[in-house]
């Protein structure tokens, strides 16, 4: 497929996506499945009902739709899922991009993963030309990790991580911040990642989905409560560096080593958003904390040979994407919660 498929040239791209508040939309969140090997408790009830197969996006449909996108203007392409390297024949999506990265249209393609499968995959990502994975991991204890994934195996994960580094790629570890779960391992982890010369992130617990017994607002630590934990040992220094994401960093000025933080709830990142995330079905999110969405399937599907509809599709889609999210804990009520489960939209 990669062979019989043109790639574009960045001189060829249509005008470029521009939302209603002047933000360029240069990064595409892609979920490329629904289903997941691990069933984590913030993130999925433990017996999930997945789509039917007739309702996802074909590999050659994702190719489209994201070949679009870059003609449209984005530069930076990160696959998700669930965990998308379960899904049958990935790589031949992955090779299929690379066209993109070698005409220049596209300066980054990239995954997140739980890092489970990533021991088969990682030398081909690598060749596919990923250079950069991040892995969700949030816990170094084997039977916490045992608890939090439901289904998960820790040394499996961390051959995984291995694997990764020893094929180039860069590999950046998410955290989840858990209140009475993973802070007695703040500054393990952080030492950890130090150690073994990968950067590290947290992230606050979002509320998405009907995830069963657990309770988002007992989950929920607040990151300036971790940042000040962190001050107690070390000196942090803020960092204006960006990555594309909604992260900020900071330097811990003993050891050099940086580490981000994602505060949908406590800070919102939203004045600098530039992404949107797509499902596995062709539903586009214009933002990850509102119900809005476009259907982007209809005009791919009705229109096989014609990428016209498609694109327009994309642009009234994007003039609809709004300020930011409403994510809230303040009144001890998951307020802005959002109905779908994070497999769904893309991690």
């Amino acid at each position: 497929m990669k062979q019989d498929i043109p790639a574009l040239s960045p001189a060829s791209r249509a005008a470029p996506l521009i939302d209603p508040f002047a933000r360029p939309i240069s990064y595409l969140r892609v979920s490329v499945t629904d289903r997941c090997d691990f069933r984590c408790v913030y993130c999925m009830s433990e017996n999930m009902t997945f789509l039917p197969k007739k309702e996802l996006l074909t590999l050659e449909e994702l190719d489209r739709m994201c070949s679009s996108f870059i003609s449209l203007g984005v530069e930076k392409l990160r696959i998700t899922g669930g965990e998308p390297l379960v899904r049958r024949d990935i790589m031949t999506f992955f090779n299929s991009m690379s066209r993109h990265l070698e005409s220049g249209a596209l300066k980054e393609l990239t995954l997140t993963t739980n890092g489970s499968q990533l021991a088969r995959f990682a030398d081909q990502l690598y060749a596919a030309g990923v250079r950069r994975v991040n892995i969700s991991l949030d816990t170094l204890d084997e039977q916490k990790f045992a608890d939090i994934t439901r289904w998960g195996r820790l040394p499996q994960v961390l051959k995984g991580i291995e694997a990764a580094k020893r094929a180039g790629l860069r590999v950046k570890i998410n955290t989840v911040a858990l209140k009475g779960f993973n802070e007695d391992e703040l500054f393990a982890l952080a030492e950890w990642c130090e150690a073994e010369d990968m950067d590290l992130t947290f992230i606050e617990v979002m509320p998405m989905g009907d995830i069963g017994n657990e309770d988002r607002i007992d989950q929920y630590w607040p990151l300036k409560d971790l940042r000040a934990r962190l001050a107690e040992r070390y000196t942090l220094k803020d960092l204006a560096h960006r990555t594309g994401g909604p992260a900020r960093y900071v330097e811990l000025e003993e050891t050099g080593q940086q580490i981000g933080f994602i505060t949908p709830l406590t800070h919102n990142f939203c004045e600098s958003c530039n992404r949107v995330r797509l499902t596995c079905t062709g539903e586009l999110f214009m933002c990850l904390g509102q119900e809005d969405n476009a259907d982007l399937r209809a005009p791919l599907r009705a229109h096989p040979d014609d990428d016209a509809p498609l694109e327009e599709a994309i642009r009234e889609a994007i003039a609809r994407k709004p300020k930011g999210h409403d994510f809230d804990y303040s009144r001890q009520d998951v307020a802005g919660k959002v109905s779908r489960h994070m497999s769904h939209t893309g991690g």
